[in-house]
This record gives structure tokens, C-alpha cells and sequence, in this order.
């Protein structure tokens, strides 16, 4: 499976995934919704800041989902893999409401040639995208 994901242009987290000091995506959901539980080890996912094309492309070394989130368990993710993620402890303020998380390890990280997507049927504020292909999304 292919994955989209859409990463926040002000925080800057594409140029570090690009320079290997972020190997580590992070999604913080309150109900389940992709890719919690619908991604695995050998997918591609496909990052793009928002409003820009798609521009670097990995594969998935690895994944964790927690459930249950709380501050102990965050603290746990923070002092496992807090810097791979991007995230210190004050994260905590952003996502404490909270309750399930998906940690994506990255591999074979790559810059590739821009192309932009459609998300029609994926709502404008989506910012993951899962699909059989990233051919179907992918514009011309």
C-alpha cells in the first residue's frame, strides 16, 4: 500500500526527514482513522509539506500503535524516540487529548521528481492518505 503524508510547511519536518535527523513519522489521533492499523512494514509513504507537491518518498521499516495514550505512556514514546520523531516533552500540551498513536519507522529515504495528487474523496483537511497506488492520486 501507498501512504500520503502531509506534513505542517512551518515546522520545517520535511527538510529533516531529507537530512535523516527525522526517521521517525508520528500521528496522534483521539479516534482511530489511517494509518492506525493500516500500515505495515514494506509500505511507501509519500511526503509533501501542505500546499506543496510530493517530493520525498520512504519505506517502513517498522511501525507502533499505542492505544490508550496518557502522560506516562507518552513520556515512555518521548524517552524511546523523542528525537527521532521531531518531539520533546512539551509536545504533550498539543496532543493530550489524545488517545492513540502511530510511530512509523523510516528506511531508504529519497528525494524524488515533484508530482502533485488529488485528494477529492479525502476531505481538504486530510493529512494522510492511504491508497492500493499512489498512481491513482497522482496528477499528470
Amino acid at each position: 500500500m501507498d501512504h500520503v503524508a502531509i506534513l505542517a510547511k512551518k515546522r520545517k519536518l520535511l527538510q529533516k526527514i531529507l537530512s535523516g535527523e527525522k526517521t521517525i513519522e508520528s500521528r496522534w489521533y483521539r479516534f482511530k482513522k489511517t494509518p492506525y492499523n493500516s500500515i505495515v512494514v514494506g509500505d511507501t509513504v509519500y511526503f509533501k509539506d501542505s500546499g506543496e507537491p510530493v517530493s520525498v518518498k520512504a519505506r517502513v521499516a517498522d511501525v507502533l500503535f499505542f492505544a490508550e495514550l496518557n502522560k506516562e505512556i507518552f513520556d515512555d514514546i518521548i524517552s524511546k524516540y523523542g528525537p527521532k520523531i521531531g518531539i520533546d516533552s512539551s509536545y504533550w500540551e498539543h496532543i493530550q487529548d489524545k488517545k492513540l498513536c502511530t510511530l512509523i519507522f523510516l528506511k531508504d529515504i529519497e528525494q524524488i521528481t515533484p508530482f502533485n495528487i488529488d485528494k477529492t474523496g479525502f476531505g481538504m483537511m486530510a493529512a494522510w492518505l492511504s491508497v492500493d497506488s499512489i498512481d491513482k492520486i497522482k496528477k499528470l
